[in-house]
């Protein structure tokens, strides 16, 4: 039987058009809840846009042009001085993201609650910048600043993003209120799990690492009863230095009482590890692509 190719080629045209389809809806999902939830509640979100509502309470400039004025220059020096990696996917959410900021500037509030403006704008940023990264594309700002801070200094990336946002914050509590920057703190940590959600899922599967002298039994067992595949790896005792079979079976939430039973069963004396997966792409679990 002919195997089924996937309806998104690698590549193709169509496959383009949808990342950059994505690109685009997401950018457009970041300014919408940029406008109906932080802006009117004075929620610094961080980066770019965060250093934007702060120009703006100071100076009146609107935060598209902030953004345009700080996300430029960031792109232009990537593009100088790591060259290729700052592609146009990037240039596009350089660009769009202040504009659709723009765009919809004028759409009113939707609470004046500063708590639940965090919370509603940090899901909405989340779910537009999860949607971008789907796409395969970036909304630049602090980002594209904080892969230069990695590229030259050594610091990690997640270290430099976490540093230049605790920068931002500091200066929305100066600026704002202490009780401000906590919102602004709400509204970070809401918009990372939510891109968390975005790239992988709400599901969470474990991944279970099973050393028994009755390997064989195990094997079968899974293979049969539990009915998951397995991958066995050759492994040697630290202490004893006996060379010994390791079993690795990845299984869902709902299977693993079921894999402990089994395990407890053909041999109590089995070391077992089980720990969390984030993603797992392939046959019984999700579709790669």
């Amino acid at each position: 039987m002919r195997r089924k190719e996937p309806f998104l080629v690698e590549g193709t045209p169509l496959h383009m058009i949808v990342e950059y389809g994505l690109v685009l809806f997401g950018c457009l999902i970041v300014a919408l809840s940029f406008n109906l939830f932080l802006v009117p509640n004075q929620v610094v979100s961080g980066g770019v846009s965060g250093i934007s509502v702060l120009v703006q309470h100071g100076t009146g400039i609107k935060p598209a042009y902030t953004q345009w004025a700080l996300n430029i220059p960031l792109f232009v020096l990537g593009v100088w001085l790591v060259g290729k990696q700052f592609g146009v996917k990037t240039a596009v959410g350089t660009f769009v993201v202040p504009l659709f900021v723009l765009l919809t500037s004028d759409v009113p509030s939707l609470t004046n609650n500063a708590m639940l403006a965090a919370i509603y704008g940090g899901i909405g940023i989340g779910l537009g910048v999860g949607i971008v990264l789907r796409g395969r594309g970036s909304t630049g700002g602090m980002d594209l600043a904080a892969q230069l801070i990695h590229r030259y200094t050594g610091i990690a990336f997640s270290a430099a993003m976490a540093m230049l946002d605790t920068v931002i914050i500091l200066t929305a509590g100066a600026v704002f209120t202490a009780e401000k920057a906590l919102y602004a703190l709400i509204g970070l940590f809401v918009t990372s799990k939510t891109i968390d959600v975005v790239q992988v899922g709400f599901g969470s599967s474990k991944v279970a690492y099973i050393i028994s002298a009755k390997w064989e039994e195990m094997t079968e067992a899974v293979l049969h009863v539990l009915d998951r595949g397995l991958t066995r790896l050759k492994g040697a005792g630290g202490f004893t230095g006996n060379d010994c079979t390791v079993l690795m079976v990845v299984v869902n939430v709902r299977e693993v009482a079921k894999l402990k039973v089994l395990v407890r069963t053909i041999d109590p004396e089995a070391f077992v590890l089980i720990s969390s997966a984030s993603e797992v792409l392939g046959e019984g679990f999700k579709r790669n692509g």
